[in-house]
């Protein structure tokens, strides 16, 4: 390196976001992601003992991805090289293999390479990697925030372990926050800044899981706010929502105002206004809701609101729940609307969730009922001798594939569970089952 490259990548370091100057050089120094990273776990114990095979890392942006890279840059004897998907191109993998086979012959040392953002390079690209990977000249380190299974090349998957990255918890972000503001080395410390605990707990809780949000937040606001009297730099409440210009929402997610909007939420779509619904819906995800909590509660309405009523309810709201799952923040708001909105206009009913329930209820109070004989198993040995299965009236054989005959208990003779309401479809099941009975009676 000469004098130039030296002065200006010192430069570069001292100028980087705090985001990167805070970023860990070690394990011990790595908030979050125990489930991978505990002292128990395979990849603490390969980083710590050098001994890595290929790797994916999947997850959310700013839960440490590029983070656990660079400690295994900083712990390996091997070589390392990284490189972004976004900008890199195939001349650039070239020049990586080719100084990887000189360092293996020459040294005898592996190279690691790591790609950011592996799933911006196309199948080609991909495959490019793969001998090399295969023969042992790299050892791959991928970053991605989509699912490797979709989008990386099979055979790279087969030959690699995937590590899914976690979001972190309010706690975590808190704790990186802390440091960012106090550590004198590699954060904010020299500024002599402060920050209030409820500023604190915002930034953490608002991040959503993304350390790097809160970081750049907080670098924004000690830099851009006046000291005050006593020569310290305070970051408020106001100060922190001005950060991450976002409006402060009195939304605790463990507290009253949480189960109160939920409740506000499926009430408004099982009251079929859907101008409400999606306010709900926003205040939520404004103040960082789980994506995927709020999809359950569309699935649990879709079900037990409008049921039969339109049976493709429940086939939107599943699908909305497997479609934010995959696609993620911010795009997943426009799907759930689509499936709020949906099940808020559908007609409703909750005769089928009644059913269960009395059913249910039935069950607990007649628990020794006696399934008729002929609706028994036929099969299994000795059944045909105690006459099970014996006068059973196979339904495919009769007119309009339908036929009389006791399925309840006969102590429960007559005991309809399934009322089909008349709105929506269920008025088309009310009125079939009623011809279906007439029929066979003639």
């Amino acid at each position: 390196m000469d004098l130039f490259s030296y002065v200006r990548e010192n430069q570069m370091e001292k100028d980087s976001p705090l985001a990167a100057r805070l970023r860990p050089v070690s394990l011990e120094e790595i908030v979050g992601q125990q489930h991978i990273l505990g002292k128990d776990k395979l990849l603490y114990r390969a980083i710590k003992a050098d001994k890595l095979s290929s790797l994916i890392f999947y997850g959310p942006p700013g839960t440490g991805k590029t983070t656990i890279a660079k400690v295994i840059a900083h712990t390996t004897s091997a070589e390392f090289k990284q490189i972004n998907a976004t900008i890199a191109g195939k001349k650039d993998m070239e020049e990586v293999v080719e100084q990887a086979k000189q360092t293996m012959g020459m040294y005898g040392k592996k190279t690691i390479l790591f790609v950011d953002e592996i799933h911006r390079f196309n199948k080609a690209q991909q495959d490019y990697l793969l001998p090399f990977v295969e023969d042992g000249t790299l050892v791959l380190i991928g970053a991605t925030t989509e699912n490797p299974y979709f989008e990386v090349n099979g055979a790279l998957i087969s030959r690699s372990n995937i590590f899914e990255l976690k979001p972190l918890s309010a706690e975590e972000v808190r704790t990186i926050l802390t440091r960012a503001v106090y550590d004198k080395e590699k954060g904010m410390g020299a500024y002599h800044a402060e920050i209030d605990e409820d500023a604190l707990d915002f930034l953490a809780d608002i991040a959503n899981g993304d350390a790097r949000n809160a970081l750049n937040a907080i670098e924004l606001g000690i830099m851009t706010t006046d000291r005050s009297e006593d020569g310290k730099i305070h970051i408020t409440l106001d100060v922190a929502s001005e950060c991450i210009q976002k409006r402060v929402i009195r939304y605790d997610k463990t507290g009253d105002n949480h189960y109160d909007t939920i409740s506000a939420f499926i009430k408004s779509m099982r009251g079929s206004d859907p101008d409400a619904a999606v306010y709900y819906l926003a205040k939520m995800l404004y103040a960082g809701e789980s994506v995927t909590f709020i999809a359950r509660r569309i699935m649990i309405c879709a079900s037990e609101d409008v049921g039969n009523a339109d049976p493709m309810a429940l086939t939107v709201a599943v699908s909305a729940a497997q479609a934010v799952e995959r696609v993620g923040m911010p795009e997943s708001q426009i799907i759930l609307s689509q499936a709020v909105t949906y099940i808020a206009t559908a007609p409703k009913s909750n005769a089928a969730c009644n059913a269960v329930f009395d059913a249910m209820q039935t069950v607990g109070e007649s628990k020794n009922a006696a399934i008729p004989t002929h609706l028994q198993d036929a099969h299994y040995k000795g059944a045909a001798k105690l006459g099970h299965g014996v006068g059973y009236l196979y339904p495919h054989v009769y007119p309009n594939h339908y036929v009389e005959q006791q399925y309840l208990p006969y102590e429960l003779s007559g005991k309809e569970f399934y009322q089909p309401s008349d709105n929506g479809y269920e008025k088309k099941i009310k009125e079939h089952m009623k011809w279906l009975k007439k029929e066979a009676a003639r």
